[in-house]
């Protein structure tokens, strides 16, 4: 769960009892700019004040600044799983009215029976289905039709391979260890995994081992106890403990700190965790998969790495190919970028994706992504975009 909490006090301080705006506030909670919009514009009315949140973390710094009557939530947060989003909302804001909405179809998958809450869904009912899917969406639903595995692209042999072992080992509860060059899309893949897994309806929690600094991340991980160290103020689980039913993605294993690595094997074995500044042990049901761009084997032999933790992550394996290897998966790769970044249609000329082939891609997939990115806004009022409007 991230970092920050609101306790009750200072909820009551920011929002004086009788204090209210005379118009009912909706907070609108997602990720994806286009699917905030589409709700934004369906919901338009002087009767109600409308604002968004780009992430749970955002969602909260909000509610504890302004009075919300109703919060309108996607299910997948970037920074939050839903389930600790919406226990600190339950704890925080009991009378705030939760509508989750399906990003897939813009319709309310559950609310409230509150007057508000039903009102609200009610104008969307009325107003049916989007009129198309959210950018992210679509591409993600474009990636997923031919291999089953949502947001990944790419007909090559060399992903063909790819897509089997993921397949082959979803339905499991078989830890995964994801390898590749940065920018090859193992974030993606293990998303693909867990959503594939029967666990896909539970939390899929993600920590960067690399991002977050070593003194915080044995607390991210296994959470901690009120007192446990100075800042604590406050009871917090950890990441692990958050993805208990589901899925936890280790990003950038070949990071973790060597002292970290031997609570980590001992969760990986025994099932356990421990917060920080308890003795108390919690079971949890957690599917681990980690990735890395590092070489592990070269870690290992540099003792930088405990052994009994890499055969313990390792015991299903999937290397993503580089970009390079996979030139065939080029075109396909290009345009959906061009179509996610482009307001209009825009189209990659013959010339373009021959002069996108011949490039070799150090940066992998996310390079492709970005020049494509810069090639929408080259492009300008043009509707076909030629080798003079890439830049790499």
């Amino acid at each position: 769960m991230g970092g920050i909490a609101f306790s009750k006090q200072d909820r009551a301080e920011q929002s004086p009892i009788g204090v209210r705006d005379t118009s009912p506030r909706i907070l609108i909670v997602s990720g994806n700019a286009e699917f905030r919009m589409d709700l934004c514009g369906r919901l338009s009315s002087s009767r109600w004040d409308i604002e968004e949140a780009v992430s749970g973390t955002d969602a909260l710094r909000k509610l504890a600044s302004k009075d919300f009557q109703v919060l309108m939530l996607e299910p997948v947060l970037p920074d939050l799983t839903v389930g600790d989003f919406r226990e600190l909302l339950n704890s925080l804001y009991p009378h705030l009215q939760v509508v989750a909405v399906n990003p897939r179809t813009g319709q309310p998958m559950a609310s409230s029976t509150a007057l508000l809450g039903t009102e609200i869904v009610d104008l969307i009912d009325r107003q049916g289905p989007v009129r198309q899917l959210p950018i992210q969406m679509r591409a993600q639903e474009s990636g997923s039709t031919s291999n089953g595995l949502r947001g990944i692209i790419g007909k090559s042999p060399e992903m063909q391979k790819v897509y089997s072992l993921a397949h082959m080992v979803a339905p499991r509860d078989t830890t995964v260890l994801i390898t590749g060059e940065s920018g090859t899309g193992k974030d993606l893949f293990a998303q693909a995994i867990h959503m594939l897994s029967p666990r896909h309806a539970n939390p899929f929690v993600v920590i960067n081992c690399a991002a977050i600094p070593e003194p915080l991340l044995e607390a991210e991980l296994f959470g901690y106890v009120k007192g446990a160290f100075t800042g604590a103020v406050q009871s917090r689980v950890g990441r692990i403990h958050a993805a208990h039913k589901g899925t936890l993605f280790l990003d950038e294993i070949g990071d973790m700190p060597l002292a970290l690595q031997s609570k980590m094997l001992r969760f990986l074995e025994q099932g356990e965790v421990q917060r920080l500044g308890s003795t108390e042990n919690f079971v949890v049901d957690v599917r681990v998969v980690a990735a890395t761009n590092a070489q592990l084997q070269d870690l290992l032999k540099q003792k930088l790495f405990r052994e009994d933790l890499y055969y313990r992550l390792a015991v299903f394996p999937i290397n993503l190919p580089r970009l390079c290897d996979r030139i065939s998966d080029i075109p396909a790769l290009a345009e959906s970028f061009l179509t996610k970044f482009s307001p209009r249609n825009v189209k990659l000329s013959q010339a373009a994706i021959d002069f996108l082939m011949q490039h070799s891609w150090p940066g992998n997939v996310r390079e492709l992504r970005n020049v494509m990115e810069r090639a929408s806004i080259i492009v300008g009022a043009e509707s076909v975009v030629t080798p003079e409007h890439i830049v790499i």
